[in-house]
């Protein structure tokens, strides 16, 4: 063999392990990096969204859902041609209206310098899952933003990169954490039915304002629980709350709780606005006369509150209407109910407009 012959074999030899290498799994633990979406870091664990003193405070379906990890979200940045995770699930929950990628599965973005732009998700498979999100990107560093579960837990993630790269902190802060949205609510408010977790309303306004938004939406149990508006009130450094429980109460808990539940949240929060967002006209109740009639009066009984808590002297309180919520040509829900992909972006839209008008 002559030396060029050497030479090219060599170069060969040193491209293959490097691809070699480039090819295996650094795996690095997610407690390593910021977790954003965290309402108090006073939790039992680290991916759960209540805090532990709640826990024999609050009703047990409220409880139970506070370990369900919609809105966290892990920010970090590296250079790997691939990104993958690892991630336990506390029950490895199923439903019939709602795709395994949106309960359970993990949400990959990546900052292209203008905006936060979807890169690919983590399919669940099972209760411990391990998923390559993306590969063959180009080695250059980028920062990332992994959402997690929308309607189970996680009790431990790890991010892996390629063995030769690198994975640090953030070093840009974005979603801004200051002066962070609070929203309370609902099972459409908690993420369903979006397909993917970085698709519920919460995600895509944060998304879009850049900013940290903090997911209460607790599936069936938006009931104005007065522990909740405590906890919010906490949050002194809040820029907006968003109240959209409308869905999850009756006409009864309108008329008794709301008052209570915002002077609970404004009580050392009078300069933060609070936004009250009515029930979605539920595509169905064009045909079911009955839903039509409820929803239309809760509604109407919401305004009724609101405006009675302006004549107390709460003059920070705004109203969003559900006229153009969710659009109007019906095809935006999956059981007449819960929000498609579709919904959600719309809802997210109107959204944003009001929150602009508020704090421009």
């Amino acid at each position: 063999m002559n030396f060029k012959q050497i030479c090219y074999l060599s170069i060969i030899l040193i491209i293959g392990s490097v691809t070699t290498l480039r090819s295996q799994t650094q795996w690095y633990n997610a407690e390593l990096f910021p977790l954003l979406g965290k309402a108090s870091e006073e939790t039992e664990t680290r991916y759960e969204r209540l805090p532990a003193s709640l826990k024999e405070v609050s009703r047990p379906p409220v409880w139970h859902l506070g370990k369900n990890t919609s809105g966290l979200a892990l920010r970090f940045r590296s250079n790997s041609t691939k990104i993958s995770a690892r991630w336990s699930l506390l029950e490895n929950v199923n439903m019939n209206h709602m795709t395994d990628t949106g309960i359970k599965g993990v949400d990959l973005y990546a900052w292209n310098g203008e905006r936060w732009q979807f890169v690919n998700t983590g399919r669940p498979t099972a209760k411990e899952n391990e998923q390559v999100i993306i590969s063959n990107m180009t080695p250059t560093e980028r920062e990332f933003m992994l959402y997690l579960p929308l309607y189970d837990g996680v009790t431990a993630i790890s991010i892996g990169i390629d063995s030769l790269a690198t994975i640090g902190q953030p070093l840009q802060t974005i979603p801004n954490r200051e002066k962070p949205v609070i929203c309370y609510g609902t099972s459409i408010t908690q993420g369903g039915c979006a397909t993917r977790a970085g698709m519920s309303y919460t995600n895509i306004l944060g998304r879009t304002m850049n900013r940290e938004v903090i997911n209460l939406g607790f599936s069936g149990n938006g009931q104005l629980d007065y522990e909740i508006a405590e906890l919010m009130s906490q949050r002194t450094d809040a820029g907006l709350f968003i109240l959209d429980f409308i869905p999850n109460v009756n006409l009864t808990q309108i008329k008794e709780k709301t008052v209570q539940f915002v002077e609970i949240l404004c009580k050392n929060n009078k300069d933060i606005p609070v936004l009250f967002v009515e029930s979605i006209t539920f595509p169905h109740s064009l045909f079911d006369n009955y839903m039509y009639e409820v929803v239309s009066e809760k509604n109407k009984a919401l305004k009724e509150e609101v405006e009675k808590l302006r004549a107390a002297g709460y003059n920070n309180l705004y109203y969003l209407s559900s006229t153009n919520l969710i659009g109007h040509d019906g095809e935006t829900t999956v059981d007449g109910i819960h929000l498609t992909d579709l919904g959600f972006v719309r809802m997210a839209e109107e959204m944003y407009k009001k929150i602009v008008e508020i704090a421009p």
